[in-house]
């Protein structure tokens, strides 16, 4: 086991002042480069803009790293950023924050003995004949690690950062601060609510316990599908801040890239299903889109499903929303989007119409992969990069300024996500048929 001094890992700050004397201090020395890299632009006759001092290489590694190591929300923020934004951030912030998606920092292991001590108490190794120090993953809020009891159970085990619960609130706000300085997000753009939801979303995903019963909430409803695995929750090492879930074997999904196309198109088109089923069906869907949290056994032959914290339940009318705007997109109703798509609130009704229509017209853009006959070549179609310009160019008018429900949010990052692990595995995918039996169907409360 590596010292504290190890570049992997950190020692994480936990009250709210050290924790905002961290981003004081990191704000004053990217503060510092600003001013600098602004005289030296200066001398040179130019005139920079704000957003491109701070956004140069030496700021954004100092952001990245600051970020990794207070974990938590702050980390957590940059994450939700990058996965709504993608490629229309400026490269700079956008190779940043690709970095928080991979780059937590785990706890030293003078720490994480601390924790466990704490939860299981000072004789808690003979419960184990191995719990190695080093974590097999270390994410935004906790870092899971691959155990043996006594019994000989195999467990990965989630350990929670100390501290994050409590730092939640003040790091969503202080990171927002940092986001609106860099004058990246348009002035009219209030999101303010957008905010108290992340804050409602962390807290949960940061509620162990109410993870656990998701969990349960979730086996119960794929109990009888034998396409899907999931780990079983071990209650007595489960706490508030730690969960013991039975460990499960299983490759990455995204590491699948040179695996026969017939199985990359099985795995694909399954997870699509699946997505059908939990907003059309169950009205509850895992809506965080990191690929880690799907694997794949290749003796068993199954999908593994990890992480469901960041499990939501849908209302039926958000449901049925959904399934009659895919419905229109099925059947190349561009006459019917307008409606649905001011029910689902995705936009408000103040805008210019021909941003609406601009609007509506991307809305049965990006229903292509439904009224597409026979198989959907994910990678082949550009479909994100004929998005990409229409969004960019909406970008540049201020009169679209709305952030729609937190829902609809989360349900789009989810979609966004399958659909670029569907491009990274090059998958070709009938997903016409897979949406073929909910076409035009009314959801029961």
């Amino acid at each position: 086991m590596s010292d504290d001094s190890d570049s992997e890992q950190a020692k994480i700050p936990k009250g709210r002042v050290s924790r905002f004397t961290q981003l004081g201090s990191m704000a004053s020395k990217i503060a510092g480069n600003m001013v600098a890299q602004g005289v030296s632009e200066l001398a040179k006759g130019n005139r920079p803009k704000m957003k491109d001092l701070l956004l140069t290489p030496s700021n954004v590694m100092r952001v990245a790293d600051q970020l990794a190591q207070m974990r938590g929300a702050a980390m957590k923020v940059g994450q939700l950023i990058s996965m709504d934004a993608g490629d229309m951030l400026p490269e700079a912030l956008s190779d940043l924050l690709a970095r928080l998606r991979s780059d937590a920092k785990s706890m030293p292991q003078k720490e994480l003995v601390e924790v466990l001590s704490q939860q299981w108490g000072e004789e808690w190794s003979s419960q184990f004949i191995q719990f190695p120090m080093q974590p097999i993953a270390a994410a935004s809020i906790g870092q899971v690690h691959k155990a043996i009891t006594s019994d000989l159970k195999r467990l990965a085990i989630k350990i929670q950062y100390p501290g994050i619960k409590q730092s939640i609130n003040s790091d969503v706000d202080n990171v927002a601060g940092l986001i609106k300085l860099s004058g990246l997000l348009p002035k009219d753009i209030d999101i303010k609510p957008l905010l108290k939801e992340a804050k409602a979303q962390l807290h949960d995903e940061a509620n162990y316990v109410l993870e656990a019963q998701r969990i349960a909430q979730y086996a119960q409803l794929v109990k009888d599908d034998d396409v899907f695995v999931m780990p079983k929750v071990e209650p007595t090492l489960s706490s508030d801040n730690i969960l013991a879930m039975t460990f499960l074997d299983g490759e990455p999904v995204e590491s699948l890239v040179d695996a026969p196309q017939a199985l990359r198109d099985h795995i694909i088109e399954q997870l699509f299903r699946l997505l059908f089923v939990e907003l059309f069906e169950y009205q509850l869907v895992q809506t965080d889109p990191n690929f880690a949290n799907y694997q794949y056994d290749s003796q068993s032959h199954k999908i593994v499903l990890l992480d469901f914290g960041a499990t939501r339940e849908y209302s039926s009318a958000m449901a049925q929303g959904y399934m009659d705007l895919m419905s229109a997109g099925y059947q190349q109703d561009r006459e019917a989007i307008p409606e649905i798509v001011l029910s689902l609130q995705l936009i408000h009704d103040r805008l210019p119409q021909p941003v609406m229509n601009t609007i509506f017209d991307m809305c049965l853009v990006a229903c292509e992969p439904l009224y597409t006959v026979g198989k959907y070549d994910f990678a082949g179609s550009k479909l994100l990069q004929r998005l990409r310009e229409q969004g960019m160019a909406l970008g540049f008018d201020k009169s679209y300024a709305h952030t729609p429900p937190a829902n609809t949010i989360f349900l789009h990052r989810k979609l966004a996500g399958l659909f670029l692990l569907a491009i990274k595995l090059k998958a070709q995918v009938d997903v016409r048929t897979l949406f073929a039996p909910y076409l035009n169907k009314t959801i029961h409360c």
